[in-house]
Formats: C-alpha cells, sequence, structure tokens
C-alpha cells in the first residue's frame, strides 16, 4: 500500500520546503529591519523562538515515530518560530519565546497531526495563548533603538535583556494602539491626542513602537507583493483582510472622529500587514477557493476592527485569525468551486446528442 504524505499537497514542480523558504525569503527584509531598529535583544528573541520549535518539533516527530531529517528539513517550525517572534515585544524575556514556541509547534500543531492537520494557525495560537497568560510581559513596548543610535544596548547589554531578564526602562513605551485605548477610556478626543503619537512616515519605515513585526509596513508589503507574484498566495485574502478593517474605519471616522481611529493608523499599526499576508494566507487553516479566501480575509479584517474598538485588547489580528479559523470549514462548505461536469448546484449537466 502506498503512503499518503500529508497536506498541503503540491500539483507542480515544487515542495512544501520550498514554499516555506519563500515565505522566509519575503519576511527577511522586515525582520533584519527589526533587528536593526532594536538591536542585539530582538535577534537573541528570534534564535530562541526558533531553537525552542525546533527542539518542540523533534519531540513531536520522535513521539510519532516519524523521520526527524525530512520533516524538519521542511522548514515549517522555523516558520512558526518566526511568525511568533514577529508579533512579540522585541525585549521580550526569553522563556516567552521558548513557552510560545514550544506551544504553537507541540500543541496547537502536533496534538492535531502536524502540518496540514491542525486547524488553527500555530504562532496566532501561541500569541493569543502568551497574551492571556502573561499580560505584562507581552505589553512591555520598547522604543526602537538603531544599532547606530547612541545608547543602543551592545551585545553584552542585549544578551542580559533577553536572557537576564534585565529591562530597559529608559525606552520603554506604549504602542499606538494601547495608547488610543487608554486615551478612550478617559474619554480623551483622540483628534487632540492622535496626531502627536502617529507619523505617517514613521508608520510606514517603522521608527516607533510595536511588535518586531511592526518594523516596517513597506517591507512587509513588498514581501507579500512577492509572495503573490511568486504565486505562493494569491490575493484574495490579503485585499479583503485590509479592506475589512479599512471599510468600517473609514466609516466610523467619518461619523465621529473623536471617538473612531482614523483610517492609515488602522492599516500601518499592530499586525495588521502581518496578518494580511502571512498569517491569513495559510493554506491550512484557511479556506481552498478564491472566493472563499475573500470572505474568509474580509470576516478578519471585520473582526480586527471590532476587537480593536470595542474590546479589551488594543490589537486584534490573532483573535481574529483564530475566530475565522474556526469558521473555514463551513466556508469550505458553502464557497466550493463548481465540479468539471456539473452545474453550480452540483446537478450533473444533460449530455447534448449529435
Amino acid at each position: 500500500m502506498t503512503p499518503v504524505a500529508h497536506s498541503p499537497h503540491a500539483h507542480a514542480a515544487v515542495s512544501v520546503g520550498r514554499v516555506m523558504a519563500t515565505v522566509m525569503l519575503a519576511l527577511l527584509p522586515a525582520t533584519l529591519y527589526g533587528f536593526w531598529l532594536y538591536g542585539w535583544p530582538a535577534l537573541f528573541l528570534w534564535l530562541t523562538a526558533v531553537a525552542s520549535a525546533l527542539a518542540g518539533e523533534a519531540f513531536v516527530l520522535r513521539l510519532a515515530g516519524r523521520p526527524l531529517r525530512s520533516s524538519l528539513a521542511d522548514g515549517s517550525a522555523v516558520l512558526t518560530a518566526w511568525l511568533l517572534t514577529l508579533s512579540l515585544p522585541p525585549y521580550a524575556p526569553w522563556w516567552i519565546a521558548v513557552a510560545g514556541a514550544l506551544f504553537a509547534v507541540v500543541v496547537a500543531k502536533g496534538v492535531f497531526g502536524g502540518l496540514g492537520q491542525n486547524p488553527f494557525n500555530p504562532a496566532m495560537a501561541a500569541r493569543v495563548m502568551l497574551l492571556v497568560s502573561f499580560p505584562l510581559e507581552m505589553t512591555l513596548w520598547t522604543v526602537p533603538a538603531p544599532l547606530t543610535a547612541v545608547g543602543a544596548p551592545g551585545f553584552v547589554a542585549g544578551l542580559a535583556i533577553t536572557f537576564g531578564g534585565a529591562s530597559w526602562d529608559a525606552m520603554a513605551s506604549a504602542s499606538l494602539l494601547g495608547h488610543l485605548k487608554t486615551e478612550l477610556a478617559r474619554g480623551v478626543d483622540l483628534t487632540h491626542s492622535l496626531p502627536d503619537q502617529f507619523d505617517l512616515a514613521g508608520a510606514v519605515w517603522g521608527s516607533r513602537t510595536g511588535s518586531l513585526g511592526e518594523t516596517a509596513a513597506v517591507f512587509l508589503l513588498a514581501g507579500g507583493l512577492l509572495l503573490i507574484a511568486r504565486r505562493v498566495i494569491t490575493w484574495h485574502a490579503p485585499v479583503a483582510m485590509l479592506l475589512g478593517v479599512a471599510v468600517p474605519a473609514l466609516v466610523a471616522h467619518a461619523v465621529d472622529p473623536a471617538r473612531f481611529l482614523a483610517v492609515w493608523p488602522h492599516l500601518l499599526s499592530g499586525g495588521l500587514m502581518l496578518g494580511a499576508f502571512f498569517i491569513a494566507t495559510d493554506p491550512v487553516t484557511s479556506p481552498n477557493t478564491g472566493p472563499g479566501q475573500f470572505v474568509f480575509g474580509l470576516g478578519c479584517g471585520l473582526l480586527t476592527w471590532l476587537i480593536r474598538t470595542f474590546g479589551g485588547y488594543p490589537e486584534g489580528v490573532a483573535f481574529a485569525v483564530l475566530l475565522m479559523n474556526a469558521v473555514t470549514p463551513v466556508i469550505d462548505r458553502y464557497v466550493r468551486p463548481r465540479i468539471y461536469g456539473r452545474d453550480r448546484r452540483g446537478a450533473p449537466r444533460p449530455v447534448r446528442e449529435g
């Protein structure tokens, strides 16, 4: 009997490892720019997460009796840890990266059977777990201090921050979304609070407080366009997710600009760009068809805006993606491609004689 490989099943001259490598290549510019902005602690955090994910993946494969070399070489564990690290505070302690990476590959993926079997995005499941379990460590943001700037942490200081638990209090700051959530709770008019906190050029190039994955919207957008050009992903989910945030933000801001954030801060803040191009497009946990992916992305965007605007957390991308992951089987059930030789209802087409 011929063994059946796990999904995703490739029907072209590509492999799972090659797809993963292409996604990593698309993430590389934004990641390297993040390392430059936040220094050694961010690099150490990334390395710790990747090493922990590989160890967790090896443990799961050993329990399942599957070969280590071929399964580890597909790059799925590395990519999961990579995406998780981009959603973390750059100066988070080492154990945050270890706990998150192990949860992602062991619980969110390995328990369900490994790559292709997980119903929820592992990186976002780990981020939500960390945010709920360790809210203080997950909301300690840092002002970017480029490696060329005076006062940026050196190699030894970076080790102390990541692995020694040392803090960098002088550089602490709130993220834009967190600041605005606090201001709204105080009843402050956003039209007076926003101008000092949001700079369009700074948001595009990443020179403001946030997670490692917020480093530069332009690099994340370029990476996403590369994936579309290489046909690793399609445009449906990213465009729909951005529209799902932009349209309600535009309408709400036009109605009451004092209480609702404008479109550009929504699009360029938080993990939206990362989520739209690298998370919502996960082939395992998103619908199979283009229309289904559009519905999925639209739901992710709308839920993100709702959580940001009315929820208790300032950022909603991870929660939105997980909620829509749960709806993916329903979307696939009702948004299906037409079978060749059948009509849109699935009934066989009559055969014409002659």
